[in-house]
């Protein structure tokens, strides 16, 4: 593993068309593609809900393509928290719908 304090966990809520849209797929395939761990999950109708840990540069892009969505998405906000790390995830998944 990583150096814990080398590392970052962002905590993003992602508000607008992001339901039927392939959103949660896309967040997956991107946190793959950079390399950062976590998870992804519908909150309510207009929200999906992501949790990474990666280096602060994989995690730079990851919520860049966050913002970005698949192309029938539309992003109005996107609120982030940082979090501590924990080095708690093994791979990057879609959860159950909250």
């Amino acid at each position: 593993m990583k150096n814990p304090n080398e590392m970052k966990r962002a905590h993003l809520w992602v508000k607008g068309r992001v339901q039927g849209v392939g959103f949660r797929a896309h967040v997956e395939y991107c946190a793959r593609q950079v390399g950062v761990t976590g998870w992804v999950r519908n909150v309510g109708y207009d929200t999906v809900e992501t949790i990474a840990e990666g280096t602060p540069a994989q995690i730079e892009t990851f919520i860049a393509q966050v913002k970005a969505g698949p192309r029938m998405s539309r992003v109005d906000e996107v609120r982030e928290e940082g979090e501590t790390v924990t080095g708690e995830f093994v791979g990057f998944y879609v959860r159950t719908s909250a």
